[in-house]
């Protein structure tokens, strides 16, 4: 009778021991393609930045992942009046549910979820119009995939190609010069060091 009070608890033991949670800290690239709309062709450059994650397994294969993304790079609108450039600081927030693969020390992994993108002009040389211009929240869409490769019980090297979709900023620029009224698939590959615990 002991034994079968005590079996369920060791069962539970033996989960939490399994779960496990891990923090990783990458470089990210930032690939913004372009997008035309209302008269406006928005062509940003290629920006660079860091991602930081938490992860959290709610089984062997299955986790959650919170998210913080920081980039800078300059957004170029051509409109017909004027020809604007904003050096941008964009930083995400999001959160994501991730599936695992297990092969050995290999562990591909897909993700999807959503989060909040804050795109922020910056007021220095790269900005050419300084007058107003405001930061802009959107909320967008994560997915991705990649793979882990575990070179420790403790430490693995992980590499994603992560995409975002997410509305063009505009700065709210005045008379709303350069809204495209768009959404855009911004490429976010990453990849950095993981550490369990």
């Amino acid at each position: 009778m002991l034994l079968a009070v005590l079996l369920p608890m060791l069962a539970v033991a033996g989960f939490a021991q399994e779960s496990r949670q891990d923090i990783s800290v990458s470089g990210a690239g930032f690939i913004p393609p372009y997008a035309y709309g209302n008269g406006v062709l928005l062509h940003a450059t290629v920006g660079y930045g860091g991602l930081l994650s938490y992860r959290y397994m709610l089984t062997p294969r299955s986790a959650l992942e919170l998210n913080y993304q920081y980039v800078q790079n300059v957004n170029h609108f051509l409109i017909p009046t004027n020809n604007i450039l904003v050096h941008t600081r964009m930083q995400e927030i999001s959160g994501a549910y991730v599936y695992n693969f297990i092969f050995k020390n290999f562990n591909p992994f897909l993700e999807a979820g959503v989060g909040g993108y804050i795109f922020t002009p910056i007021d220095d040389s790269k900005t050419n119009f300084q007058n107003s211009l405001s930061q802009n929240t959107n909320i967008g869409l994560l997915y991705g995939g990649g793979i882990a490769y575990e070179i420790s019980p403790s430490f693995d090297i992980r590499a994603e190609y992560r995409g975002i979709v997410v509305k063009t900023p505009s700065f709210s620029f005045p008379n709303n010069d350069t809204r495209t009224n768009r959404y855009y698939n911004i490429y976010n590959p990453v990849i950095g060091v993981a550490y369990h615990f």
